[in-house]
């Protein structure tokens, strides 16, 4: 099976990425810049598709993007501190963002003869994200099997789906994840910020993994602070 797979250079889908490759399955990666201010991610997608030894498309949503307006991650709006399950975190929603991502990732796959589009939403998204939880997933994959009725057989693949953050880490350790070559913070400085919420949730899931994290981040300590609020301690 050829897998295409969604990757914005994110711990979640380099490790997805490298969990495809080292099962045979990995045909190539794709990108999407939407105007994203962290768009320092993509060059860490290219870095695990050129590791990887697979084509990578970047495609271009700028325009998109602009007209997705109101999200912390596009607009001039400030990325909030706190953990990634605060209600807080709803600014960083692009509306339809995944949506349209794995359309398009859809019809790549479609052209290029691939089996299958991969993505690496789990369990941590569903709380903040409507378009990563699995009723959008499961009705997704019944109208990409409409849409391409009669042209190609594509599967959606969302092994993390029903998984943390930390399930991801455990897995990206096992298929040989360089986890320093993955960018997650929103902020998108010099470094991880350690304050953004996913950076908490970044580095609460190497925690509860139990596998070191070798990120550089600016608030190393912040995260056990941001967590402890969460739980009411």
């Amino acid at each position: 099976m050829k897998t295409a797979v969604v990757c914005s250079g994110g711990l979640d889908s380099v490790s997805l990425a490298h969990v495809e490759a080292a099962a045979g399955r990995l045909s190539r990666l794709i990108s999407f810049n939407y105007g994203q201010r962290h768009a320092k991610e993509l060059d860490f997608a290219a870095a695990a598709a050129r590791r990887l030894s697979v084509p990578h498309a970047v495609i271009d949503m700028r325009g998109i993007g602009a007209a997705l307006t109101g999200s912390a991650l596009t607009d001039d709006i400030d990325v909030p501190d706190g953990h990634y399950a605060e209600e807080t975190m709803r600014i960083t929603v692009v509306p339809n963002r995944n949506a349209i991502m794995l359309a398009i990732a859809f019809g790549v796959a479609a052209a290029a003869g691939d089996d299958a589009v991969a993505t690496a939403v789990h369990g941590g998204d569903h709380f903040i994200y409507p378009d990563c939880r699995p009723a959008f997933t499961e009705a997704f994959a019944r109208m990409q099997a409409a849409a391409l009725d009669g042209y190609a057989e594509i599967a959606l693949h969302t092994p993390f789906v029903h998984r943390t953050k930390a399930d991801i880490v455990t897995e990206g350790a096992r298929a040989g994840t360089p986890f320093a070559e993955t960018w997650s913070c929103y902020k998108g400085g010099a470094r991880h910020c350690g304050r953004c919420g996913t950076c908490v949730e970044r580095r609460e899931a190497f925690h509860l993994a139990g596998v070191a994290d070798p990120t550089a981040y600016d608030d190393p300590d912040y995260w056990a602070e941001a967590v402890a609020a969460r739980e009411g301690r």
